[in-house]
């Protein structure tokens, strides 16, 4: 593995240049990196990472992450109760396999079917898998400790806020365009967040909402 990723091939740019379009236009011949879509558990994992919440513990029992209760009944006599404390966030791969009602946030980012084997995993684009991304509970919550995480250390300046959520989500700085987009956004969300409810922490909820835009991004959930 080491070998492998270390090699010159594997560590090219994925950007197409004009003189590979007639050589090796579908990529066979490895002349540039594949982007690809990072695996169910692994979309999952990085959110986790991002925000701080990710259980890095090694070895031990299957976990059950918590999932709407809907999903375990659509098989027959399944029970799915959610682990407590660490276990809800720990890495995909010591998510419990339950082949009747596998946990629904690895089938909608493409898990493979558990009663065959599989050489390859197919990888879709599809809306379902934005939702997700934007609206369950896990995901939310990774949103919601990536944003406390990012106003604990920038106290109040929006830019720099805005550098330290591409630094954490995506190894770099924002462009000078993407910041001219997202600085403005922050004020947007503040007053919407006042709005909605005067009571609550309009601050936090605003960089919730931001927090949530870089965990949704093509670039955050893809290997380029």
């Amino acid at each position: 593995m080491r070998l492998l990723v270390s090699s010159a091939t594997y560590r090219q740019s994925s950007r197409a240049r004009p003189e590979l379009a007639a050589r090796d236009p579908h990529n066979r011949l490895l002349a540039r990196q594949s982007p690809l879509r990072l695996s169910a558990e692994q979309v999952r994992d990085v959110s986790l990472a991002a925000s701080g919440l990710l259980v890095p513990h090694v070895g031990g029992p299957s976990v059950f992450p918590s999932q709407p209760a809907a999903v375990a009944e659509e098989g027959f006599d399944n029970k799915w109760t959610a682990s407590n404390g660490e276990g809800r966030y720990r890495r995909g791969l010591y998510t419990y396999i339950q082949r009747l009602s596998p946990f629904a946030q690895n089938v909608t980012f493409d898990l493979p079917a558990l009663s065959r084997s599989c050489t390859r995993r197919e990888r879709s684009n599809t809306p379902l898998q934005a939702l997700t991304l934007l609206n369950d509970p896990v995901f939310f919550k990774a949103a919601t400790s990536l944003a406390r995480r990012v106003n604990c250390d920038n106290s109040d300046d929006a830019p720099q806020r805005v550098d330290r959520l591409f630094q954490i989500g995506l190894s770099r700085v924002p462009t000078d365009d993407e910041r001219a987009r997202l600085v403005p956004c922050d004020e947007t969300q503040l007053a919407a967040a006042r709005r909605d409810d005067p009571a609550a922490n309009a601050d936090e909820a605003a960089w919730v909402a931001m927090a949530s835009v870089i965990l949704n991004l093509h670039e955050f959930i893809t290997r380029e």
